[in-house]
């Protein structure tokens, strides 16, 4: 039994060489946007809550650009395992042009729509004139952060690349630099110091936009400079054509995985509202939960997406099944442990972490409640994640597909619509209850993963494709 779910001093050796450096940027990135948050929690409630409503609407455009690089990065890591440099630079050009097009596209919609997106958190009991004051704040803070969009896309092609083809702290670092940037910036914008203006919320997005570019430029700067590490970038922007049987692919294994994203960031967007109906103190409670949230969760988020890189290098190897099977055991094992971990300090945290805000003690009590949900079911997102990123890198998008978005859509958000909308039942209960389904999902991530239908190579060399010279280096 302990041979099955534990592995010896190389095996974790490997794993953290992939986990650590994601672990790191994910946990200073995520402790940078909770300082972010407390510095405009310490502002004022409307201000923390209008920056939190829009905040969820760009969740939304964020990961269908992280869905859009996903979904090349199933073939970019299958490349990279099997030397492809040609096949990693055709999935680059994919990506790029990809996300350019979403990113338009989601300017586009927050433009024109703003408005009416950010007044759906608003129809809970309180105040009108508190509900236009969160709307206000929510407009000042959208308007600038649309310009973090571009960078922000593009930044996550270089990063997501270079983590397919190994190199992971690289982008660690260009991300904790980016936060560094971030925080200073914060603390000189929202406040008023070294000079600057108190820009308030306005500063806290200049900030973030201003981060952004510097992650960009760090990212880009470091792979275009070194194309010994990188050979996949020599000749990279020769052209943007992708071979046609190539696009054709990644569409097809790709488009689930991007409408799984955005889905799935819908459906988180649509159960906060279905909270936020309850009153407008769960709007600023959930903030704060969702904060403390994503700086605890990188444990989970890091080895989830080890699962993907060292599964998909390895199936790009074509290494027996058996031992993908037990990489997989092992590499779930270690990241339910870790969130096991990190549950209880959550538990423990959670009287204290809300007292940083200056907020009424009613909605620091309800998100001490929900922090305390959500450490209960910390592992078993654990277990569901590394079961969605083991069955994306074999490529089964349209099975994560339906495990992941299409379970938020049928299962938690009618529970939550039905609880909230024809109950009386109160809040924290029903966040409980809609948490809780993902044990349901548990069970359907062991059937899915012990059926082995998602073990698959599915790279193949584009040279067929007629893209010339370029492909005498298309192998080592």
């Amino acid at each position: 039994m302990l041979t099955k779910y534990i592995g010896d001093r190389r095996f974790y050796r490997n794993a953290m060489a992939v986990a650590v450096p994601i672990m790191i940027q994910n946990f200073i990135t995520n402790f940078v946007s909770l300082l972010d948050n407390l510095m405009v929690g310490r502002v004022g409630t409307a201000q923390m809550s209008g920056v939190a409503i829009v905040n969820q609407v760009l969740f939304v455009v964020n990961l269908c650009v992280f869905g859009a690089v996903s979904g090349a990065g199933i073939f970019t890591a299958q490349y990279a395992g099997s030397g492809d440099r040609e096949g990693v630079r055709a999935t680059f050009r994919f990506k790029l042009i990809t996300i350019l097009v979403i990113a338009a596209a989601g300017i586009g919609v927050l433009l024109g729509f703003g408005d009416g997106l950010i007044r759906l958190w608003l129809r809970g009991e309180g105040s009108p004139r508190e509900a236009e004051r969160f709307l206000e704040y929510g407009r000042q803070y959208l308007a600038v952060m649309l310009w973090g969009i571009p960078p922000f896309a593009v930044s996550n092609v270089y990063c997501s690349t270079l983590r397919e083809n190994g190199e992971t702290v690289v982008p660690m670092a260009a991300g904790v630099i980016a936060v560094a940037v971030n925080l200073f910036f914060n603390y000189a914008l929202i406040f008023g110091h070294f000079g600057a203006p108190a820009m308030g919320v306005r500063g806290a997005a200049w900030a973030t936009v201003i981060s952004r570019y510097v992650e960009l430029a760090l990212a880009a700067g470091w792979t275009h400079t070194h194309p010994g590490k990188m050979p996949f970038v020599r000749g990279l922007y020769r052209t943007l054509r992708v071979p046609g049987a190539l696009a054709g692919q990644i569409l097809r294994k790709g488009t689930p995985l991007l409408l799984n994203e955005a889905l799935w960031a819908a459906g988180m967007a649509v159960l906060n509202q279905c909270y936020s109906v309850r009153s407008l103190d769960v709007v600023s409670a959930i903030n704060i939960e969702s904060t403390i949230w994503n700086a605890m969760s990188v444990a989970f988020m890091a080895t989830g997406n080890a699962v993907g890189i060292l599964i998909g290098q390895k199936l790009g190897q074509g290494v027996d099944h058996e031992l993908v099977m037990d990489e997989f055991r092992k590499l779930t094992a270690f990241s339910v442990f870790l969130n096991v971990l990190t549950a209880l300090l959550m538990v423990g945290v959670s009287p204290f972490f809300p007292r940083l805000y200056a907020t009424t003690e009613a909605v620091r009590a309800l998100a001490s409640r929900f922090i305390r949900v959500q450490a209960v079911i910390l592992p078993l997102y654990a277990f569901t994640n590394c079961c969605y990123f083991a069955m994306r890198s074999g490529g089964k998008t349209v099975i994560t597909f339906l495990f992941d978005s299409v379970f938020v859509w049928c299962v938690n958000v009618p529970l939550a619509y039905c609880l909230s909308r024809f109950t009386a039942v109160p809040v924290v209960p029903m966040y409980f209850l809609v948490q809780a389904t993902e044990a349901v999902k548990c069970v359907i991530g062991s059937v899915f993963i012990k059926k082995r239908a998602w073990m698959q190579t599915i790279v193949r060399s584009p040279a067929g494709e007629g893209t010339g010279p370029e492909l005498r280096d298309a192998r080592p």
